[in-house]
């Protein structure tokens, strides 16, 4: 725990997703939504990739999704949870995102769907997944950003202030849209790009907010947390504030998601490389 490193509790995380996994389908919803918008991004790439890897598959949804696109002729799942790796089908494989075992240059194509905002070292892990692509093989990813969940955030951080005279960090930390491109840059990718989206979910009331995210493996593993459970108190004044600040006029509860995509490519020699600086043969100013 004194390691500065140790953002998550990795046991805890794949502790979460075991529990999960049983009635993760029936509760993976957004999983499907954010899915569909990474395919759609696969969509947009007019080339094949015959052979694929899905970083952090969960039950499988996203290998359910693909239906054929990008040319996808082998695919292998991989989850850290080994009661989802079970319900995955197909090739899989239970692997941890922190030390993959996968050979270097073993795919065309890595994907990740909502996965690595549980990784301690993410500059690291996607050095590993760069390795793992072939030159000019494509990273196509969406993670969590610092948008999510900000409404739960701030009614839980004010209950417990209120009730306990302290706060703890109860909701993950994410990575924020900015530093994303600069990640994939630090890690050798080539033409990274990071854009974002954001998901509104509307809930009867925050304690179904807490259930949904409990049943999809989403709950606190930050190493730092308190042990003990949450007090009852704490636990009701903090859907209250939550209602009082965000409830629309029909008393439903609004839940935000910030979705960062990424986008990058193994280095090749064929890529467009920008040009040299002072290599311009027309001064911007003759133009202008």
């Amino acid at each position: 725990m004194n390691n500065p490193t140790q953002i998550f509790d990795r046991r805890i995380v794949r502790l979460h997703r075991d529990r999960a996994a049983a009635h993760l389908d029936a509760n993976d919803f957004l999983r499907r939504e954010v899915a569909e918008r990474l395919l759609d991004r696969l969509g947009d790439i007019k080339r094949s990739f015959p052979t694929a890897l899905d970083l952090g598959c969960a039950t499988g949804t996203l290998g359910r999704m693909l239906s054929g696109e990008g040319g996808i002729e082998t695919l292998v799942q991989c989850d850290l949870s080994p009661r989802m790796v079970e319900r995955a089908g197909g090739l899989r494989a239970v692997a941890d995102e922190e030390a993959l075992p996968f050979a270097n240059a073993r795919f065309d194509l890595v994907l990740s769907c909502l996965n690595l905002h549980w990784v301690n070292d993410l500059p690291g892990t996607l050095v590993q997944i760069r390795r793992a692509l072939k030159p000019d093989g494509l990273f196509l990813a969406a993670v969590f950003a610092g948008g999510t969940c900000t409404e739960l955030r701030q009614a839980l951080s004010a209950a417990e202030l209120e009730v306990e005279g302290g706060m703890s960090p109860r909701v993950s930390p994410f990575a924020e849209v900015r530093d994303a491109g600069n990640l994939l840059q630090r890690a050798g990718f080539a033409l990274p790009v990071a854009d974002s989206d954001t998901l509104r979910v509307s809930y009867p009331d925050p304690m179904k907010l807490m259930s949904d995210l409990r049943a999809m493996g989403e709950t606190n593993a930050v190493a730092e947390r308190r042990k003990n459970f949450t007090r009852r108190e704490t636990l009701a004044l903090s859907a209250a504030k939550y209602a009082e600040q965000f409830a629309d006029a029909d008393g439903r509860i609004p839940a935000t998601f910030e979705v960062v995509f990424l986008t990058a490519w193994a280095p090749h020699p064929s890529q467009p490389k920008p040009l040299a600086p002072g290599s311009a043969q027309t001064r911007l100013a003759d133009i202008l």
